[in-house]
């Protein structure tokens, strides 16, 4: 088989997964060797689609031939579907080639379980080693650890790559054992837990060690299928803040599940991916990260999933209407970043800016407050925006017409081949 009818079908194969932006780490530049990797930049994410996901990564399996007969994947072993498979030399000078021509500046590496988890590990070190000593490449890269495989080829994968993920894909035991059976959650939680592990280990020894070598210096990220089972928000925001707890995640990934395969356990063909779920599900997962929410204060078990017409912030302030309007020249910080409207930015510069004189709601607005949703929780002096109307029963249709426009109304997996750098 040629080398690109290889990259199309196993770059289409990897379009299902979301967790491939680069941010975080950096590269510099490094003697002898081509490529950087720089946090000023956003790692080496220069172009994003409209729902977040990089688009300037080589994003691409290994192999998508399989072991296991998941029944949501495309490339399951009993899915009458082209297989192919990089050799470790292909890949890197696929990988080489497409940097060297400025397609691309970084790596996303995932695979089908070939024969087993180890000896799918092991070709995917084998390609890395490839790039990092024979090529010299000094760019970023991704790569998928496989559930499954032994500690020391973790250990090694992690050395090789800048961020490393494990992908949880469905949020409990009772849908992997349904429809995944050949997974297990233990399975896929060890290779998280030795990943945290190393990466602390490895942070202690360049602590004394300036040339010890870095393990996994952008942590590692996951993913979860949300509407492939009955699982609720609730559930998977709780899964969500357990991650970052105990496993110290940089990033937890949503997918809508796309139905490609046709199974009387999934949802029909012509159902629609909950897009929609998926967006609200990340502005949820910013409150747990930037905002200081828990979980438990956004779900509970008499409303276990998000409102789709309002943002998560919004709907937590409409069943919390005692706590508002708040003052802004007198709110704390922690106060301040629950107003729906504003952000941990504009927090920031409201508390710097009230230090020099009162703000008016015109000002809040040059601090990059959204005020169309912030004059219904905030006052400016005591007072609300002249002329505003509204009531406990007219508020959520309000706030519904001041939410943003949300991507185009229909999104579409994003392929290798996409259009890159426009502006959306």
């Amino acid at each position: 088989m040629e080398l690109l009818d290889k990259l199309a079908i196993l770059s289409d194969a990897a379009k299902y997964d979301a967790a491939c932006t680069s941010s975080g780490v950096r590269r510099g530049f490094r003697p002898g060797m081509i490529g950087n990797t720089t946090s000023s930049i956003a790692g080496c994410c220069h172009s994003f689609s409209a729902d977040g996901r990089c688009i300037t990564l080589l994003k691409v399996l290994l192999s998508n031939a399989c072991v296991y007969d998941c029944k949501y994947c495309v490339n399951r072993r009993s899915n009458d579907t082209r297989r192919a498979a990089f050799t470790p030399r292909e890949l890197a000078e696929l990988t080489i080639g497409f940097y060297r021509r400025n397609y691309i500046e970084g790596l996303f590496l995932s695979s089908g379980v070939l024969r087993s988890p180890d000896y799918t590990m092991e070709l995917m070190i084998r390609a890395l080693r490839i790039l990092r000593e024979e090529y010299r490449f000094n760019g970023y890269i991704h790569a998928k650890a496989i559930p499954g495989a032994a500690p020391e080829l973790v250990r090694q994968l992690g050395l090789l790559a800048d961020r490393l993920s494990v992908n949880i894909e469905l949020p409990s035991q009772q849908g992997l054992q349904t429809l995944a059976p050949d997974k297990s959650r233990e399975a896929i939680l060890r290779p998280m837990g030795l990943i945290r592990d190393g990466t602390a280990q490895s942070k202690a020894e360049l602590a004394k060690y300036r040339h010890a070598p870095v393990f996994a210096p952008a942590g590692q990220s996951t993913q979860l299928i949300v509407g492939a089972t009955d699982d609720s928000d609730r559930h998977i925001l709780h899964l969500t803040e357990s991650l970052y707890r105990k496993f110290r995640l940089k990033r937890v990934f949503y997918s809508a599940y796309v139905p490609v395969v046709e199974n009387s356990l999934l949802p029909s063909l012509d159902t629609k991916p909950p897009l929609l779920r998926e967006h609200r599900l990340y502005q949820a997962d910013w409150l747990l990260r930037f905002y200081g929410f828990q979980a438990s204060e956004l779900l509970d078990e008499a409303h276990p999933d998000f409102d789709t017409r309002l943002d998560p912030k919004c709907s937590w302030a409409l069943a919390h209407l005692e706590q508002f309007p708040v003052e802004v020249m007198r709110a704390d910080l922690e106060t301040l970043l629950r107003v729906p409207g504003v952000g941990p930015v504009s927090a920031r510069r409201i508390v710097s800016a009230r230090r020099c004189g009162t703000l008016r709601f015109e000002d809040l607005k040059k601090l990059g407050v959204v005020v169309k949703r912030a004059q219904y929780f905030l006052t400016c002096g005591g007072r609300m925006p002249e002329g505003l109307r509204f009531s406990p029963a007219t508020l959520p249709q309000q706030l519904a017409l001041a939410e943003p426009g949300l991507p185009g109304e229909q999104p579409e997996q994003l392929s290798l081949f996409d259009q890159a750098g426009v502006a959306v």
